[in-house]
């Protein structure tokens, strides 16, 4: 009986490994020590070792054989933020002139020039409501708005101003402008205003590269295959060492996207397949927003975004999770993929982290796209993660390329067209 079944378990290896024989160890362990190497000086956004990374991720595309996407001309998916400091502002209320300490400028114009005839809309924050949450609504906003702020809303309206004041706006999105007005009780008559404001705006480069295979079948469907090359760059020293690293967090996932890359550019998918490596993951998710806005995802069929696989998971070897497993079926479809292999997929153990809000796949996933997270992290007991000691040496290589076919061996029915999973509920803005 041990016989039969130590057979089994190779029979169940060779299988897995004969799937994706492409995915070898040895080129494993070059991607990711190149990527999680000291010179990226942990690839920090808007540092020189992120434009480093990215530019080794770019031959790796090319040596791949991937293709930019349609209408790019490169692999590189640019985009930016701003960072704004605070000029002069002034508001005129009818007779009344309302000084810059009651005015707050949001946004990345460098002057507005507003008056009651501007197309803008007007809103006001009442006393009714909480200062802070109204301020959270604001940032969906798609046209100029102009906000009165009830004097109740004094003191978080000063402690917000001061802030603006001393450090500006960071990391900004291209939205619709919003002036804040704090409103006194002489000010009654709405009616008639004017409004000029300007600040200092600095455009902050950044990039995802992203490369893809067009389907032969189902050219119009995508599926996505995902991580993020960003990381903290340099940290608080421990000992001489002051470089987070990355390996794990998330070269592993990455190393994972080109390791795919190749292995279907050899076997032509049905489908067209996109290989995205996010910038300003750890910032505030900013590359996989901005991609994913550029997406309809209507046409997406599914996300397979690959975060820290670097280490045996909860389950052991030859295993991963994948968050919200429950709210789709594409954690069976990975399952029944690999019935004949010894790797399993299994449900998020971590449901009190949030986990699958919290990476890149978010952004798809409440317009609802099967969207998932695929992981090994034993993330309530990891003491390198975001610390220096997260290197290659702490890594186990086999488990990644096993954790690596692994996906390349479940994805197969999605990526032939076969399979489709069923769409997450979307969530209400």
């Amino acid at each position: 009986m041990k016989h039969a079944h130590i057979l089994t378990l190779l029979i169940s290896v060779s299988t897995l490994a004969a799937y994706a024989q492409d995915i070898k160890e040895q080129e494993v362990k070059r991607i990711i020590t190149t990527l999680a190497a000291d010179d990226m000086e942990g690839r920090k956004t808007f540092e020189p070792g992120i434009e480093k990374a990215a530019q080794f991720l770019e031959k790796e595309y090319t040596q791949a054989g991937l293709q930019p996407l349609p209408g790019a001309t490169s692999f590189r998916q640019a985009f930016h933020r701003f960072n704004t400091l605070p000029g002069p502002r002034q508001v005129h209320l009818g007779h009344n002139t309302i000084g810059p300490e009651r005015v707050i400028m949001l946004g990345v114009a460098p002057s507005i020039d507003w008056n009651q005839n501007s197309d803008v809309d007007v809103k006001t924050i009442p006393a009714s409501e909480q200062f802070y949450d109204y301020l959270r609504k604001l940032r969906d906003v798609r046209k100029n708005t102009l906000v009165w702020v009830d004097t109740a809303h004094t003191e978080d309206f000063n402690k917000y101003y001061q802030n603006l004041q001393q450090r500006g706006g960071r990391n900004l999105d291209s939205l619709a402008s919003v002036v804040l007005v704090l409103r006194h009780a002489e000010d009654t008559d709405l009616k008639t205003w004017d409004v000029k404001a300007s600040q200092q705006v600095t455009p902050l480069y950044l990039s995802n590269i992203v490369g893809m295979i067009k389907g032969k079948t189902k050219p119009e469907e995508y599926v996505i295959f995902s991580g993020h090359y960003d990381h903290l760059g340099i940290i608080t020293p421990v000992g001489k060492d002051s470089i987070a690293n990355g390996a794990d967090d998330d070269a592993s996932g990455v190393t994972a996207v080109v390791m795919l890359a190749k292995y279907y550019k050899q076997y032509p998918p049905a489908r067209s397949l996109i290989f995205v490596a996010f910038t300003a993951e750890e910032i505030g998710g900013y590359g996989s927003r901005y991609f994913s806005q550029q997406q309809d995802p209507d046409k997406v069929i599914a996300m397979f975004n690959i975060e820290m696989i670097g280490k045996e998971s909860k389950f052991g070897k030859n295993s991963a999770f994948i968050t919200g497993y429950e709210r789709s079926d594409f954690g069976k479809i990975l399952e029944k993929n690999l019935e004949n292999s010894i790797f399993h997929f299994y449900p998020d153990p971590y449901p009190e982290q949030n986990l699958f809000y919290r990476s890149d796949n978010a952004t798809l996933a409440k317009q609802g796209v099967p969207a998932h997270t695929i992981s090994t992290d034993q993330i309530d007991t990891d003491k390198l993660y975001h610390s220096v000691g997260d290197e290659v040496s702490s890594l186990d290589i086999k488990n990644i390329t096993s954790t690596i076919q692994a996906i390349a061996v479940s994805a197969r029915s999605i990526v032939a067209g076969t399979d489709t999973p069923a769409r997450i509920e979307k969530m209400a803005n």
